[in-house]
C-alpha cells in the first residue's frame, strides 16, 4: 500500500479531540470547519455504514438522522482532502466511497472508490470495497465489470456477509446475458441462504420461473408458476405477476393446449391477475392481445386503451392498436397509431414492417420501402432475408407500378394528409390572420394544421435511415394474422395520446439516451426481460419511455427524486412491480417466437438494460465508469499483476480487450478526454506523495477489511505449521477466508506482446512422421510434445507404426459388441469449417448451436450409414449438373464474409460415449495399451492416474461417431489437462487451435458475443482472430493420427468425412502441467463452475504416490498442502470451540473426491452433511461456507471427517525434494 498520510489510529485519534492541534501545528478542523466535524458518538455510529449495508439502510423513510450524518461525514472528508491536496492514506477514500453509495451519489462513489485503488496495492482483499464497487457498476448498468466485481468478492470471502445479495445481482445480469445455465445457479444460491436480502424468497422463486420460461422450458416454468400460487399469504403483486405469466404463457405458446382451450385459460388468468394488481399496464395489454386473437374487438380496444391508461405509452400496445385500424381499412387511425409506435421506439421492427405493409396496399413503393430498410435495420428483426426479397421486388417494380395501378379510395384518403402548395399557402393566410377568423374558417385551420402536423411527422419517420434506436423491440412480423374489424375510430383518445407522447419526449421522436440511471436492481423492471426470451423491460433516466416497454407507473414515480436522475432507493421486497412481463410474440400477432431468438440473442435486452453508445445520452453517467477504467489501466505498482492493465482487479481484461467487451456500457475505456471526478472542484490526479494530514478515519465495526496473511512458508515443518494457526480457530466460523495465505484473484492473460506480424498468424503444425514402433518408443518424441512451444503436436502414421486394429473402433464393430449403450447427441447445422453463420445465413457469428439429446450406438450407426449413403445419391446427381460449392465442402470454403445460403442443413454428432468399462470393451482398451507410456490412459507418469477414481473422458476413453460437418466448439481440456485424439477414420477431421498464452483473447470475444467461455458453445471467426493477432494452427488429421493437444491449448475440430474419433486426458509429470490445471481450478473458482478434476485431492495423492525432483513441480505442490493443512487444522479448531462434533467417517479405496452439492467447489476432509441424509446414508455434502448459509449454527448438520490429522501431517513431512536423476548419478 501507499502510505500517504498518518496512520489510521493516529488520524482518528488527532481527530477525535477537537480542542488540540497536531504537532506540526496544523489548525483543528473545528476552527474552520466547524460544521463539518464528527463527535466521538458520530464516528462510533459511521463505524458500521459500508456497502455491506446498501440497501438495508432506510435514508428516505426513517433514516433521516442517518442520512444527515452521512453528508456531514462526506463534507467532512471533501474538506479534509482538499486541505491535504489529496494526500491521504487509501482508506479514506474507501469510506468515502462507501458513504457516497449510501447516500446513492454514485459519480462520487465511483470516484472514490477509484482513488481508492489506485492507491491500495493490495485493493483485492478488501472485500466491502470490492462489493461497493460492484453496486456502482450495476447501477450504470455495467454489466460486464459489475459481474467481474461480484465474483471477487466471493472469490475473496466465501462467506461474505452479503453473498446472498451477490448471487441474486449475478443471477440477474447472467439472466440478461442469456447465461442461463449460471443465472440459475446463482438464484439457487440466493434461495437457499438463510441471511436477509432485499428480495423475498418467493420473488427469488418467481425468477427461477420465469428463466424456465426464457429458455422456452415451459413445461418447468408452468410447474413453477403454479407452485408459488400454493404458497401461503402469496403477496398480491407477486401473485398478479405470476398469473400474468401463466395468462400470457397460455396465449403464446402452442406446446399448452389446442388454441380455443389455451385463449379461454390465458384470459382467466390475466382477470384474476387483474383482480390482484387493476393497475398493470401490462396485464391489460395481454388480456387485449387475447380478446383481439379470438374477435372481441371492441373488448381488445378497451384493454389496450387500460393499458395505455395505467402505463406509460407502450410501442406494442399501439402498434397492436394500428393493426386492428389497418384491418377495419381505417387507415389515417392505423398510419396515426403506427407513428406513435415508432416515437416511442425507433427499433420497433414489426411497427415498421406494419406501417410498411399499409404503405404497400395503398400503392406507395417508396414509402413502403423506407419502412422495411428501418425493420431490417433493427436488431430485432429477425426475418430480415424475407424483407430484403419484398425491397427488392418493390424497387423493381415500383416505376411500373405508378404507372399502372389507379388510386383506391383509401390511398387517396392516405394521400389526403399530403398538402399541395396551393394548400400550404392557404394555411399561411390563415395562420396570418388567425385572430380575425369566423368559425368556419377556424375549423379549415384546424383541420390544414392537422393534416400538416401528420405530415410533418409521416416524412420525418418514413426518412429515418440510420441511427435507430438500439433498445429493444420484441415484435417481429407484420399484420398478418390477427387483425379484426374495428367499428369506431376513437380518434380523439388517437390525438390526445399523440400529444402527451410528444409531450414526454419534448420532441417529435425519442432522445436516445437509454444508459439507465436507476438503481438496476433496486428496482427490478429496470432489468428484468421477464417474457419468453424476446423483452425486457427497461427502465429509463426521468421516466422516459425507452424501447417498447410499458413501465410500471409506481416505479417511475422514483426517478428523478434526486440530482443526476438517480432514483431513490427501495427496498426491493416492495417492488414487485419491477417483475413486470413483456409480451414474447409480435405486435402482428404471429403468437409465435422466432426459435432462434432469445434473451440472449436480442441485442436489445442489451442495449437497453447495459446502454449501448449509440443509446447513451447520459454521457456523464458512463464517464465515469469509463473514466474509472482508463485511469487504472494506468497502474503500474502492481506487485502480483503481469501487465499493467490490470482494471478493479487481477482478473479484468487488458484495455484492448475492454474495448471490445464493454462496448455496451461505455463508451471507450482509453477515452482521451477521460477524468477524474472532482470534489468540490478540485482534481485528485496528482495525490501519489504523502504528507502529515489530520484525519477522521472511521473504525469499521464489522470486521477487518483487509485480509491478513500467516507467515510460514513451504519448508516449514507440519508441527511450525499447526502451531502457527492454532489459535485462528478460535475466532468462530465467521470467516474462513482468513486461514489461508489469499493471492489476488485470478485472470485471463493478456494478448502476448509484441503482437505477431501477420504473415506468422498461419503457423505451419508441428508434425511428426513415424515408420516403425522404434520410433512411437523414441524419448525425445515425450519431450516435443510436453515441450510448451508447441500447442499442438500430431504424429502421423502412428497407427501404422504399432500395427494398431483401428477396426475394432469402427462403427460395425461397435453395434456388434454394445449396439443398445448410449450415445450422446448433439443436433447441429452443417457449415463450412471455417465459418459459423447465423440459422438465416446472414451474419456470421460465434454462438455455436448445439443442443443435446441421447439415442444408442445402433441408432446412430443407422443415421451415420443412410447419411452417408443420401451423400452418394446426392453425387451421382451433381455429376449431371453443374458444379457448385456446397456446404460440406469446408476445406475450399469461400470465406469472403458474403452471406451463405440459408437456412443450414441438420446434422447429428454423437459424442461422448462412454468406453471405461473394462468388460465391455475389454479387446478396445487392451489395444490401447500398445500406445507410448505417455499417451496411454494409465501410466504412472499420468497425475491422473492418481486421482484414485474414474473421471469419465478424462481417464478413461470416450468415442465419437462423425458426420460431415460434426463439430466439437472450442475449448480448453478440463482444468488444462493434455488431451490424445486418435482419427478411427475413413473420413478426416479438421481442426484449428491457438496457443494457450491466447485464450484470454478468446475469453473476451466470448464475453463481447454473450458467451460464457467455460460453458457456452462458440465457433471462433476466423476473420476476428486475425485481426486481433490470434495465430491459429489448421491441419487435416487422418485416420491413423494421432493429434496431442498440450496442456491449456484452445481448439475446435470439424468432420470432413465420415468418420469415429477416441480420445482422453492425460497429465504429464510436470510444472507447466500442474500449474495451469491449479490456475484453471482457481478460475473455475471465480467463475462458480465446477472443476472437474479435485485438485486438492489430487495434490495430496501425487504427495503419497510421487517422488518430484522438479523444484518448481514440488514448491507448488507443497504451498498446496501447506494451505490445506492449516485450512483443516483451522476448520477443526473452530468447529471445537463452537461446541460442534466431528463424526469420523473414512474414505473407501476408489471413493470420489466429494463437491459441495450447493456451490460445487471441492470439498476435501470435513464434509458437512445434512442430518437427515446422513441417517440415510446419502451424504448430501455441502461446503462450510454453504453449510453455514442454510444454518447458521450449523444445527441442522453433522460434520464427517475422512482423514486424521496425523495421517496429513505424515504425508505434508515426508513429501520432499527427491534429488533429480543427474545429481544421484
Amino acid at each position: 500500500m501507499k502510505s500517504c498520510g498518518v496512520s489510521l489510529a493516529t488520524a482518528a485519534a488527532a481527530f477525535g479531540d477537537e480542542g488540540k492541534k497536531m504537532a506540526a501545528g496544523k489548525e483543528s478542523c473545528e476552527s474552520k470547519e466547524g460544521s463539518s466535524c464528527l463527535t466521538a458518538e458520530e464516528r462510533e455510529a459511521l463505524g458500521g455504514l459500508d456497502s455491506r449495508v446498501f440497501g438495508f439502510v432506510r435514508l428516505h423513510e426513517d433514516g433521516a438522522r442517518t442520512k444527515t450524518l452521512l453528508g456531514k461525514a462526506v463534507r467532512c472528508y471533501e474538506s479534509l482532502i482538499l486541505k491535504a491536496e489529496g494526500k491521504v492514506e487509501s482508506d479514506f477514500f474507501c469510506q468515502l466511497g462507501h458513504f457516497n453509495l449510501l447516500l446513492e451519489d454514485y459519480p462520487k462513489a465511483l470516484s472514490a472508490y477509484q482513488r481508492y485503488y489506485s492507491l491500495q496495492t493490495d485493493y483485492w482483499k478488501n472485500a466491502a470495497f470490492l462489493y461497493g464497487l460492484g453496486l456502482v457498476y450495476f447501477y450504470y448498468n455495467a454489466f460486464h465489470w459489475a459481474i467481474k466485481a461480484f465474483q471477487e468478492v466471493l472469490y475473496v470471502d466465501p462467506s461474505f456477509c452479503r453473498a446472498k445479495e451477490i448471487h441474486l445481482r449475478l443471477g440477474l445480469m447472467f439472466k440478461v446475458n442469456t447465461d442461463y445455465e449460471s443465472s440459475l445457479k446463482h438464484f439457487q444460491l440466493a434461495l437457499i441462504d438463510c441471511n436477509p436480502c432485499t428480495l423475498s424468497s418467493v420473488e427469488i422463486q418467481f425468477h427461477i420461473a420465469h428463466l424456465y420460461e426464457t429458455q422456452r422450458k415451459y413445461h418447468s416454468a408452468k410447474e413453477a408458476y403454479e407452485q408459488l400460487l400454493q404458497t401461503e399469504n402469496l403477496p398480491a403483486q407477486v401473485k398478479a405477476i405470476v398469473l400474468q405469466q401463466l395468462g400470457w404463457m397460455h396465449h403464446n405458446v402452442d406446446l399448452l393446449g389446442d388454441k380455443a382451450t389455451k385463449e379461454s385459460y390465458a384470459i382467466q388468468y390475466l382477470q384474476k391477475s387483474l383482480e390482484a394488481d387493476p393497475n398493470s399496464g401490462q396485464s391489460w395489454y395481454f388480456l387485449g392481445r387475447c380478446y383481439s386473437s379470438i374477435g372481441k374487438v371492441q373488448d381488445a380496444f378497451i384493454s389496450y386503451r387500460q393499458s395505455i391508461d395505467k402505463s406509460e405509452a407502450s410501442a406494442d400496445t399501439w402498434c397492436s392498436i394500428g393493426v386492428l385500424y389497418q384491418q377495419q381499412n381505417q387507415p389515417m387511425d392505423a398510419l396515426q397509431a403506427y407513428i406513435c409506435a415508432v416515437q416511442l421506439d425507433h427499433g420497433h421492427a414489426a411497427a415498421w414492417m406494419d406501417l410498411g405493409t399499409l404503405y404497400e396496399s395503398c400503392s406507395q413503393p417508396q414509402d413502403a420501402i423506407k419502412c422495411y430498410l428501418n425493420a431490417t435495420r433493427s436488431k430485432s428483426c429477425n426475418n430480415s432475408s424475407t424483407l430484403a426479397g419484398r425491397i427488392k421486388f418493390l424497387q423493381n417494380s415500383s416505376e411500373n407500378w405508378n404507372r399502372t395501378v389507379p388510386l383506391t379510395p383509401v390511398q387517396q384518403q392516405v394521400h389526403s394528409w399530403y398538402l399541395t402548395p396551393q394548400k400550404l399557402q392557404h394555411l399561411e393566410q390563415l395562420r396570418a390572420n388567425r385572430d380575425n377568423l369566423n368559425a368556419a374558417q377556424k375549423l379549415i385551420l384546424e383541420q390544414l394544421e392537422s393534416q400538416f402536423v401528420l405530415m410533418q411527422q409521416v416524412r420525418h419517420i418514413a426518412e429515418i435511415s440510420t441511427g435507430l434506436h438500439k433498445g429493444q423491440s420484441s415484435h417481429l412480423a407484420g399484420p398478418n394474422d390477427e387483425q379484426p374489424p374495428f367499428s369506431a375510430g376513437p380518434a380523439q383518445y388517437l390525438q390526445a395520446a399523440s400529444t402527451a407522447i410528444q409531450k414526454q419526449t419534448g420532441l417529435q421522436t425519442l432522445p436516445s439516451n437509454s444508459v439507465t440511471q436507476g438503481a438496476a436492481l433496486n428496482h427490478l423492471s429496470s432489468h428484468i426481460p421477464t417474457s419468453g426470451g424476446q423483452q425486457g423491460i427497461t427502465f429509463t433516466k426521468e421516466g422516459k419511455p425507452s424501447g417498447n416497454r410499458s413501465l410500471v407507473p409506481e416505479i417511475s414515480r422514483h426517478v428523478g427524486d434526486k440530482p443526476n436522475g438517480s432514483a431513490s432507493l427501495k427496498g426491493l421486497s416492495n417492488h414487485v412491480q419491477q417483475l413486470m412481463a413483456e409480451p414474447v410474440c409480435s405486435p402482428n400477432h404471429g403468437d409465435s417466437t422466432s426459435p432462434n431468438v432469445q434473451i440472449s440473442d436480442n441485442p436489445q435486452v442489451s442495449a437497453l438494460l447495459v446502454g449501448k453508445p449509440s443509446d447513451s445520452g447520459d454521457s456523464g453517467a458512463c464517464d465515469k465508469v469509463s473514466n474509472f477504467h482508463s485511469t487504472i489501466c494506468t497502474k503500474t505498482n502492481n506487485s502480483f499483476a503481469s501487465s499493467p492493465s490490470s482494471v478493479i482487479s487481477t482478473a479484468t481484461p487488458s484495455p484492448k480487450s475492454t474495448e471490445q467487451t464493454v462496448t455496451h456500457s461505455v463508451p471507450s475505456l482509453n477515452s482521451p478526454h477521460s477524468r477524474l471526478h472532482t470534489l468540490n472542484g478540485e482534481g485528485l490526479e496528482n495525490s501519489q506523495s504523502s504528507i502529515k494530514t489530520d484525519l477522521p478515519i472511521i473504525s469499521q465495526k464489522s470486521g477487518s477489511h483487509v485480509i491478513p496473511s500467516m507467515s510460514v512458508s513451504i519448508y516449514s515443518s507440519s508441527s511450525e505449521v499447526l502451531k502457527a494457526c492454532r489459535n485462528l480457530g478460535k475466532n468462530g466460523l465467521s470467516n474462513s477466508h482468513i486461514l489461508l495465505d489469499k493471492c489476488p484473484p485470478p485472470r485471463p492473460p493478456t494478448s502476448p506482446y509484441p503482437p505477431l506480424p501477420k504473415d506468422k498468424l498461419n503457423p505451419p503444425t508441428p508434425s511428426i512422421y513415424l515408420e516403425n514402433k522404434r520410433d512411437a518408443f523414441f524419448p525425445p518424441l515425450h519431450q516435443f510434445c510436453t515441450n510448451p512451444k508447441n500447442p499442438v503436436t500430431v504424429i502421423r502414421g502412428l497407427a501404422g507404426a504399432l500395427k494398431l486394429d483401428l477396426g475394432l473402433f469402427s462403427t460395425k464393430t461397435l453395434v456388434e459388441a454394445n449396439n443398445e449403450h448410449t450415445v450422446e447427441v448433439r443436433t447441429q447445422l452443417l457449415q463450412p469449417a471455417d465459418e459459423n453463420w447465423d440459422p438465416t445465413g446472414t451474419k456470421k457469428i460465434w454462438r455455436c448451436e448445439s443442443n443435446r439429446s441421447h439415442t444408442t450406438i445402433a441408432k446412430y450407426a443407422q443415421y451415420q450409414a443412410s447419411s452417408f449413403q443420401e451423400s452418394l445419391r446426392e453425387e451421382n446427381e451433381k455429376r449431371t449438373q453443374p458444379k457448385e460449392y456446397s456446404d460440406t465442402e469446408s476445406i475450399s470454403s469461400d470465406s469472403s464474409g458474403r452471406r451463405r445460403k440459408g437456412p443450414f442443413k441438420t446434422i447429428k454428432f454423437g459424442t461422448n460415449i462412454d468406453l471405461s468399462d473394462d468388460k465391455k470393451w475389454k479387446l478396445q482398451l487392451h489395444e490401447l495399451t500398445k500406445l507410448p507410456a505417455f499417451v496411454r490412459v494409465v501410466s504412472a507418469g499420468n497425475l491422473l492416474s492418481h486421482l484414485g477414481h474414474t473421471v469419465l473422458g478424462m481417464n478413461t476413453v470416450q468415442l465419437y461417431m462423425k458426420v460431415p460437418g460434426s463439430r466439437t466448439p472450442g475449448h480448453q481440456e478440463n482444468n488444462n489437462f493434455c488431451s490424445v485424439n486418435i482419427n478411427i477414420g475413413p473420413g478426416d477431421c479438421e481442426w484449428f487451435v491457438v496457443p494457450e498464452d491466447y485464450w484470454g483473447v478468446l475469453n473476451d470475444f466470448c464475453e463481447k458475443n454473450n458467451l460464457n467461455f467455460l460453458m457456452s458453445s462458440w465457433w471462433p471467426n476466423l476473420e476476428d482472430l486475425y485481426e486481433a493477432n490470434v495465430p491459429v494452427y489448421r491441419f487435416i488429421q487422418r485416420p491413423g493420427d494421432l493429434v496431442w493437444i498440450n496442456a491449456g491449448t484452445v481448439h475446435w475440430v470439424q468432420a470432413v468425412g465420415w468418420c469415429n474419433n477416441i480420445a482422453w486426458n492425460v497429465g504429464p509429470l510436470t510444472a507447466c502441467q500442474y500449474k495451469l490445471a491449479v490456475e484453471r481450478y482457481e478460475w473455475n473458482k471465480l467463475q462458480s463452475v465446477k472443476s472437474v478434476v479435485p485438485m486438492v485431492h489430487l495434490s495430496w495423492n501425487m504427495a503419497r504416490n510421487i517422488k518430484v525432483s522438479d523444484p518448481r513441480l514440488f514448491e507448488m505442490i507443497k504451498y498446496c498442502l501447506l494451505k490445506i493443512l492449516k485450512q483443516c487444522q483451522t476448520l477443526r479448531e473452530a468447529l471445537t470451540t463452537a461446541g460442534k462434533e466431528i463424526i469420523w467417517h473414512g474414505r473407501t479405496n476408489d471413493e470420489p473426491a466429494h463437491y459441495c452439492s450447493i456451490c460445487e467447489v471441492e470439498v476435501f476432509d470435513l464434509l458437512f452433511v445434512t442430518n437427515e441424509s446422513n441417517s440415510q446414508k446419502t451424504y448430501i455434502v455441502h461446503c462450510q461456507d454453504c453449510a453455514r448459509k442454510t444454518s447458521g449454527t450449523l444445527d441442522n448438520f453433522v460434520v464427517l471427517e475422512q482423514y486424521r490429522m496425523e495421517d496429513l501431517i505424515q504425508v505434508y513431512d515426508q513429501f520432499t525434494l527427491a534429488p533429480s536423476l543427474s545429481s544421484s548419478s
